[in-house]
């Protein structure tokens, strides 16, 4: 088994991920459906044990070997980077790979909101691109740090698990940092960011109490954060980072973050009537009313507000999956089985 020449079919095909697991085929997912390589055999432990030493070196084989789980980085020249999570199940190993283009794609190019462009440009606060995995934040991220670097003179320090788009310094002076190989953890790497004269700081993903609290901490210092977090909508974004806090610590929590937050973008991928997948978007924007909400711990209402803050560049997922069914980007049915509320979404279109 090669794993190059199962990358560049992938590649080719335009696929996303392939997966590569005992007792299945080579398992390509394009536009969000898995795709199994008919003509290709189910592959063995020892096929996929191969291809796992293939890709990995000698540390990265330790240390699965220790923790039965991987994630790394792997790039085929002239092709493509690749996020490589391996993990054991059953007692054999199982790969996959996503793919993660040498080309930084634009946000006009995505066909992102162009709030992407104003947000990342401010010159601090903290900003949140979440969704569940696997839905573009990595992608999103990249477009608005790309579009940093074309555009203003500022100092970024990104720390990630593991590094996926390589940037190169344009305007801006750019560090990359890879959790395991080049820091021990996310909450540690900000600290000592906050000791490199940064303006801006990206956090791969926002995982746990001490890297929301270093992350307020440098928003309040006057530096932007952008970070990931795996929910799907901004109330419950506003929650989980409360929640990671002791009970008697949250309410000075939300104060802070009332203060610190500039806006948390929610997205879900959704198949195109044409083929390829196109993102939606919520959007909630910290304006006061916002902020009170948070402060207050109302973020049941947060929705509703966001709903009628369409002038300001605000919008809910109900309405954005509604433009893209009137403008026969998607179709009403996918639009539907993506949405929490249904009966909303109904009434938006009947609108």
């Amino acid at each position: 088994m090669q794993v190059d020449e199962l990358l560049r079919v992938m590649v080719n095909k335009g696929a996303s991920d392939l997966h590569l697991t005992v007792q299945s085929p080579p398992v390509l997912r394009i536009d969000g459906v898995l795709t199994p390589e008919q003509e290709s055999p189910p592959l063995t432990p020892d096929d996929v044990e191969l291809a796992f030493e293939q890709v990995s070196n000698e540390a990265q084989r330790v240390a699965f070997d220790s923790e039965h789980e991987l994630d790394f980085a792997y790039a085929v020249p002239g092709l493509a980077r690749f996020r490589v999570n391996a993990l054991q199940q059953r007692g054999s190993m199982s790969l996959v790979f996503r793919l993660v283009p040498f080309t930084i794609r634009s946000i006009d190019d995505l066909g992102l909101p162009q709030l992407c462009k104003e947000l990342v440009l401010r010159p601090r606060g903290f900003i949140l691109v979440t969704g569940p995995a696997g839905s573009g934040k990595s992608t999103t991220l990249a477009a608005m740090i790309n579009h940093l670097n074309e555009t203003e003179k500022r100092n970024i320090i990104t720390i990630e698990d593991p590094i996926e788009f390589l940037f190169r310094n344009e305007k801006c002076l750019i560090r990359q940092r890879d959790l395991g190989d080049d820091t021990r953890s996310f909450s540690s790497a900000l600290v000592h960011a906050l000791r490199h004269d940064p303006d801006v700081m990206v956090i791969g993903e926002i995982r746990d109490l001490a890297t929301v609290s270093t992350a307020m901490m440098a928003a309040e210092t006057g530096h932007l954060v952008l970070g990931t977090l795996h929910t799907i909508d901004a109330a419950q974004s506003i929650d989980r980072m409360v929640d990671m806090f002791p009970y008697g610590q949250q309410q000075q929590i939300r104060l802070q973050l009332s203060q610190v937050i500039e806006a948390v973008l929610s997205q879900m991928l959704l198949p195109r009537i044409e083929g390829g997948r196109v993102a939606a978007f919520e959007i909630m924007l910290a304006s006061s009313i916002i902020r009170r909400l948070i402060r207050e711990g109302k973020t049941f209402e947060i929705p509703p507000n966001i709903e009628m803050g369409t002038m300001e560049g605000m919008q809910t997922m109900d309405q954005a999956l509604a433009d893209l069914v009137k403008r026969n980007v998607v179709a009403p049915q996918d639009a539907m089985m993506r949405n929490s509320n249904p009966a909303k979404l109904s009434l938006l279109l009947q609108r």
